[in-house]
Formats: structure tokens, C-alpha cells, sequence
């Protein structure tokens, strides 16, 4: 007779269960290093002994220390690159061979015949401040109170991959293929029998551990926050502990294609290894192929063409642009926005769940984006509709209240618009020069978008057009601002932001070059436009503009290097990764890179 679901266990332990591979006993420890409390429930509380439902099985684990945070160790020294706890990571999720919840990288440094490597296996730390948590718009992320874990549903992902720009460690996986994210789970079906996860009880030199956070594996004493190579841990407090003794040089360098270097520090008695910008020299490059035929060409086509027409229906709401208050000027604005939107949407992995976007309006800046642009385009539509049918009942009300939705759109879904780009994981994007970029747009797409609409319908008169300018001028000359101070401040910063300007001016040298001087073209001649009101300059601003928004564009999303992890010769490693599809060996299934590009 079959063993009812309800008695049956949720992941089988084989008779001749090796002892490591079980969880040890929990430390004395009651608060973590970051001042979080182990104890995540209280045993009394009515949340506990709550199944968790793996695979749709309703048992409930007996591991005694089920609602206490647990986390990973890793012994730096005992590592050996073997590659099991991958192997069996990849094995016990079914994995594809381009996705890996589990990674060793490493990074290297001194010299011969004193050289030193240090391997690093880095999976979810399943943090205290899970930020791939909060920035998720579809809420398929959940921190649990058993074990601490944080579990994502790739049912309920559409696909976005804004997960995987604000987690520094590259957890979650997007597949291009399958169109959504999954991630380390953290094995909770075996902790919920007291087994180690998979990639742990595989460990070889037993570099690997877990069990409850701040709890020393047998014969270890260090309970370290970072070794070299590992991002800081400000940004999400992750549960992992490291212990690293041997002597290491002073640089730490990565073998992968990012150039960057990991410099001991001694503040404070504490030591620590720093990233610093690696190379200082590199030829200057076009890459324009590479450049222009990113995948993020979408969020390109939607920023760019969002902001030109908020900020054109902003400028259209002055007394002053009356005149331009048209049928086609916003038939044309309305195109542009769906246009944009369009494109964003249908970069979605499963772009018939665009509605999901909604689901974590009180906490992702992506779902609060999405309803403020969504509240504008609505507003725009309204108010659209209200001036082609002036006779409709209530049209005398209705179309302020549209006009002022839009406007209210407009605020909200700018704002976090630039919001959902601060992230401390992306050093280059993370600095109020975005908000200047963006603002700079709306302002001078936006007025570019009214004159080129005033002078087709021959409304456009000198004062018009000088006001325009004047719009213009202040959006471009924003944006400039922004853009040098920027510049110092990414190479001031030595990490990751200075690697990220060192590339656009080295790998994207020659475009960026072209930007700033079609910038600069473009402010030149809007201030002329300003002073003089001349229409005719209007042209010459709209290809020099245009042209520096492109590019400048699609260099925000080029060059930007997140806070991650090191990868290795092969494995993680981008440059490798453009190799194998230029030569085709992207086809070879088992090199684990997809022949195009997400």
C-alpha cells in the first residue's frame, strides 16, 4: 500500500547518510554581526510549525532549529576549485548548463614563487536586507521565517531581471530561454530533515559549511564578514561567514575580463582587501555594433521616448505653448509613448504578465515606476481624448482632471524612474547624475519634440521658439553638468564606477567622445534659439541631440560594472563569454554560454 502524501517525509535521508552532511548544533550567539536577531519567530509564536509546502507536501520539518537564521561558511583556505559544490547544485535543481545557482570564481596575486589564489563559491546569502526582495515588482520573493531562507517563484517572475541588477552577488538567474529568475532555495527540503544543502555536504575539502549563522563549523574560529573579492556587505547584511588565514599579498587581482584589483587596507586594526581600477592605459575604440545592439536597447527606446514627452506635456501645460496644443501634437506624443512602452514591455521574459508589475507597489521603485508612467500615459490619453471630442458631456471638467493626472503621473513615475536606477550594487548608476540625465531629456527632448511639432504646424513664432530654446538649453546644460561632475566622481572613486567610466572611455571611447561634443553642439545652438528665436535652428538641434541621446543612452546601460562577484578563466567571465559566441563555441552546449546575448 502507497504511503499517503501527508506522511510522507519532505526529502527522503538515505540510510548510510554520511555525519557531515547533517546541520551541526546552533551556537549560543542571539544577534547576528549586523545586530539582527538569530531567533526569527518566537517557538510559541502562531507562525511556527507552519508547513512549507515543498513540492505541495503539507509535512512540517522537525529540524529544531527551524525558525533561526541560518547561513552559509566558507573556508577560503580549504577551498580547492574542484567545482562539486556546483556540480551538485546543478544536479539537485536540474539545472540547465547556462544557469548556476552556485559559482567558484577566484582571485590571484604575488609572484613566483610566492603565488597565492583565493577561490570563492558563492551562491544566494539569503540577507537580512534582501534587496532582491524589495526591488522585485511582482513580489515573487519571499523571506521566510524558517531557516531565514529567501525563496523566489519563477511562476509568478515575468521576467524583468531587475533582481538581478541590485543583488551584488549575481543569486538570481535569469533565463533568457525560459523567460523568468530562480535562484538558490537554500535546499530547505533537506534542512527541513537536518541535511546540509547539496552544494555544502558535497564540499571536497570541506571549504563549504552551513548551519545557524554565527555558529563556527567544527575547527574553524573565524566567523569573517568579506574576504578578498567579496562586495561589500552594507548593501544587503547577507548570512555568510568566511574564515581566511593565510598571509595574502597586497593586490588580489581577478582572472576575469573586469579590471579591477583588490588592495589590503588597515583601518582600525581591521584588515581588509578594496577594489581599485586595475589598468589606467587602453586604445581608444568605436565598438558601435556592440554599443548600439544591446539587448537593453528597450530601456533605451522607453526612458528616451518617455521622457521627451513627459517633458513635452509638461512645457505644453504653459500659457505660453497654447498654441501648440494640437490634435497631432499629441496624437504624435501618444505614438511615442506606446512606442516606448511597447518596447519595454515586449523585453519582459514573459511580456502577457506585464500586469504583475503592479504587485509591489509598497515596496519596488520598478512597480512604482510603472504605475506613475501608467497613471501619465492615461492622464495623456484622457486628455487626448477630451480635446478631440470637445463636445462630449462633463469634456469641460474631465479634461483638467485628465491634464492634472497626467502632471501627477508625470512627478510620481519620474521620480522613481530615477529611483529604481540609485542602486548601491551599480556604482556607476548609483549618482545624481542620473537624475540629471534624466531630467536633462524630458527638458530638452521634450522642447525639441514641441518646436519640431510647432514648426510643422506653422504655430511657432519667435517668442515661442525662444522659450523652447530656453527649454532646451536648460535640459542640455543640465545634463552636461551632471555628466562632468560624474566623470570625477567615477574616477575618484577607484571601484567599480571607475571601471565603469574607464571603459567608456577606452572600450566606447570614440562614441563618447562624439556625445559630448553633440552635446555640446546641441546646447550651443539651443542657446542661440534662446536669445534669437530663430525656428530654423531647430533642425540642426534635433540631429545633434537625437544623436547625443542615443548614444549617451545606450552607454548608461553599456558600461555599467555591478559590485559582483569574480568569476573565473571560463565561468563568469564576460569576456570569455563574447568569445565563444564570435567564434561559435556558444553552440557547445556544455561552454554554458547562450548563443545570443540577454
Amino acid at each position: 500500500m502507497l504511503q499517503s502524501q501527508e506522511n510522507k517525509p519532505t526529502f527522503k535521508v538515505r540510510p548510510e547518510e554520511p555525519a557531515y552532511a547533517f546541520i551541526p548544533p546552533a551556537g549560543a550567539a542571539r544577534l547576528n554581526q549586523h545586530g539582527k536577531a538569530i531567533d526569527l519567530v518566537d517557538p510559541a509564536n502562531a507562525l511556527a510549525g507552519q508547513s512549507l509546502r515543498i513540492n505541495n507536501n503539507p509535512v512540517v520539518g522537525d529540524n529544531p532549529n527551524r525558525y533561526k537564521q541560518h547561513g552559509f561558511h566558507f573556508t577560503a583556505d580549504n577551498c580547492i576549485g574542484c567545482h562539486a559544490c556546483e556540480a551538485a547544485c546543478s544536479e539537485k535543481n536540474d539545472l540547465p548548463a547556462h544557469i548556476s545557482f552556485r559559482s567558484v570564481g577566484y582571485v590571484e596575486g604575488g609572484t613566483y614563487p610566492d603565488f597565492r589564489r583565493v577561490n570563492i563559491s558563492m551562491a544566494c546569502n539569503h540577507c537580512d536586507n534582501p534587496v532582491c526582495l524589495k526591488g522585485c515588482p511582482t513580489r515573487a520573493y519571499t523571506k521566510f521565517a524558517e531557516y531565514g531562507a529567501v525563496l523566489q517563484d519563477p511562476d509568478i517572475c515575468f521576467g524583468c531581471g531587475y533582481c538581478t541588477w541590485v543583488c551584488p552577488y549575481n543569486a538570481p538567474q535569469l533565463d533568457p530561454i525560459k523567460g523568468q529568475v530562480s535562484k538558490c532555495n537554500m535546499c530547505v527540503d533537506r534542512l527541513e530533515v537536518g541535511l546540509k544543502p547539496a552544494c555544502a555536504a558535497a564540499c571536497l575539502g570541506g571549504a563549504l559549511d552551513f548551519g545557524v549563522v554565527e555558529t563556527a563549523p567544527e575547527n574553524r574560529v573565524q566567523t569573517k564578514l568579506d574576504i578578498p573579492g567579496f562586495p561589500t556587505t552594507d548593501i544587503t547584511h547577507p548570512n555568510i561567514r568566511f574564515q581566511q588565514t593565510r598571509e595574502l599579498p597586497r593586490e588580489m587581482r581577478r582572472t576575469d575580463t573586469t579590471p579591477l584589483v583588490y588592495v589590503k587596507q588597515t583601518q582600525d586594526g581591521k584588515t581588509s582587501y578594496k577594489p581599485q581600477l586595475a589598468e589606467t592605459q587602453r586604445a581608444r575604440q568605436w565598438n558601435l555594433k556592440k554599443l548600439l545592439g544591446s539587448h537593453e536597447n528597450a530601456h533605451v527606446a522607453f526612458t528616451l521616448s518617455a521622457q521627451a514627452v513627459m517633458g513635452a506635456f509638461a512645457l505644453l501645460m504653459l500659457p505660453a505653448s497654447a498654441a501648440l496644443v494640437a490634435l497631432p501634437t499629441l496624437f504624435v506624443m501618444l505614438a511615442l509613448m506606446g512606442f516606448g512602452l511597447f518596447r519595454l514591455n515586449m523585453h519582459l521574459g514573459k511580456p502577457m504578465r506585464f500586469y504583475r508589475g503592479f504587485n509591489n507597489w509598497r515596496l519596488s521603485p520598478v512597480s512604482r515606476e510603472i504605475a506613475g508612467v501608467s497613471l501619465f500615459f492615461g492622464g495623456l490619453a484622457g486628455y487626448t481624448f477630451f480635446t478631440l471630442f470637445p463636445g462630449f458631456p462633463g469634456a469641460g471638467l474631465f479634461r483638467p482632471l485628465t491634464a492634472a493626472a497626467a502632471l501627477l503621473g508625470l512627478a510620481f513615475g519620474g521620480y522613481y524612474m530615477i529611483k529604481l536606477y540609485l542602486i548601491p550594487a551599480r556604482p556607476y548608476w548609483n549618482h545624481w547624475q542620473t537624475a540629471t540625465s534624466f531630467v536633462g531629456t524630458a527638458l530638452g527632448l521634450g522642447g525639441l519634440l514641441l518646436g519640431l511639432m510647432g514648426a510643422a504646424l506653422g504655430v511657432i513664432d519667435t517668442a515661442l521658439a525662444s522659450l523652447l530654446g530656453a527649454a532646451m538649453a536648460a535640459g542640455f546644460g543640465l545634463e552636461a553638468v551632471g555628466l562632468f561632475a560624474h566623470a570625477r566622481r567615477m574616477r575618484a572613486r577607484g571601484d567599480e564606477g571607475a571601471v565603469a567610466h574607464f571603459e567608456q572611455t577606452t572600450t566606447y571611447g570614440w562614441p563618447y567622445l562624439v556625445r559630448n561634443g553633440l552635446l555640446g553642439l546641441a546646447l550651443a545652438l539651443a542657446v542661440v534659439l534662446a536669445a534669437t528665436g530663430q525656428a530654423l535652428l531647430l533642425a540642426p538641434i534635433a540631429l545633434a541631440a537625437v544623436c547625443s541621446a542615443i548614444i549617451g543612452r545606450s552607454l548608461f546601460y553599456a558600461v555599467v560594472i555591478p559590485t559582483t562577484m569574480p568569476g573565473a578563466f571560463f565561468w563568469r567571465n564576460k569576456g570569455f563569454a563574447e568569445h565563444a559566441r564570435e567564434t561559435g563555441l556558444a553552440r557547445v552546449v556544455a561552454a554554458g554560454v547562450l548563443p545570443d546575448a540577454h
